[in-house]
């Protein structure tokens, strides 16, 4: 299959990428790193969550920081709700889409939720509804779908199975999450089939985390199959706090660099994206992982 001409990446470092920093990020920090990310052509952002600040207290400041950004036409800002109590907080600040979450593991819900896959759909159910019929667009991200840390390789037959139950709720478009990182080209594209069980190709998006060094060759996989929508965090942010060992997600830099190399259309400026992901790194007091951001930032210091 020829890959698509255009990509559309949604940058997760605000969230998912900072979500775990045991210091607090001050709202200002995040709001700029928002800023910086539209101005470099990121068309969807994932901004925040709306989490009890006792689970989550990098997320505490989510008002603060979703009032307090510029928007910019045509960019899609989307949060994080994992129940109706945290959807209507999230509804006085506008997202344009809510995620909610399941996993294909059965321990991994239990471990991160602490329920079963069926009884987290049920409760994402009413948010659900809440917001489509509030016009606000639901995306469901599927974690665990190649492997599990409590249960190791997950077949499949699970993926369609959680894919099915999204569906069933009104979920409009899936995440494929590799959450843990050991996804490799033949079993990404296994789960995305098993995917398109129910949802098309157009509904589709990929996470690839890099804790073996795949996240792009699974991008590639990915792409081979039609897949044009991908989730990557800026300077590499992130991680999961419930997979011991996985590193962060894939670097949005070097998922970019790839597709330009590609001949392919992302509407991303290269070198302000590592401007943003260099930012975000010194305000965190580290350098990006990304090794196409410090080889650029390298060639510019040379």
């Amino acid at each position: 299959m020829s890959l698509p001409s255009f990509v559309q990446l949604i940058d997760v470092g605000p969230r998912d990428g900072l979500q775990n920093e045991k210091q607090p990020v001050p709202a200002a920090v995040k709001i700029e790193l928002v800023h910086r990310l539209q101005a470099a052509g990121l068309k969807e952002i994932e901004v925040t969550s709306y989490v009890s600040p006792k689970w989550v207290p990098q997320m505490a400041d989510n008002h603060a920081v979703m009032s307090g950004i510029a928007r910019a036409p045509g960019v899609r800002y989307s949060v994080l709700t994992p129940n109706l109590k945290g959807f209507e907080a999230a509804l006085a600040d506008r997202p344009d889409e809510i995620v909610v979450f399941g996993a294909a593991s059965e321990a991994f819900s239990q471990k991160n939720i602490n329920c079963s896959i069926a009884e987290s759909i049920e409760r994402f159910a009413p948010v659900v509804e809440a917001a489509l019929a509030a016009g606000i667009a639901v995306r469901g991200a599927m974690s665990c779908t190649v492997g599990c840390p409590y249960e190791g390789d997950i077949a499949p037959e699970r993926v369609a199975y959680l894919a099915g139950l999204m569906k069933g709720i009104g979920v409009q478009r899936v995440d494929v999450a590799d959450t843990i990182g050991v996804g490799t080209p033949l079993k990404v594209q296994r789960v995305i089939e098993a995917t398109l069980s129910h949802y098309d190709i157009d509904h589709i998006c990929g996470h690839f985390h890099d804790t073996y060094g795949q996240a792009l060759a699974n991008t590639y996989a990915a792409l081979q199959m039609g897949v044009w929508n991908f989730q990557s965090s800026v300077a590499g942010l992130g991680g999961c706090p419930y997979a011991k060992g996985a590193t962060g997600n894939v670097s949005t830099e070097d998922v970019v660099y790839l597709l330009q190399g590609l001949g392919l259309d992302t509407g991303i400026d290269l070198d302000q994206l590592v401007d943003a992901g260099a930012f975000i790194s010194s305000a965190l007091g580290r350098k990006p992982n990304s090794r196409v951001a410090t080889a650029i930032l390298n060639k510019r210091n040379a």
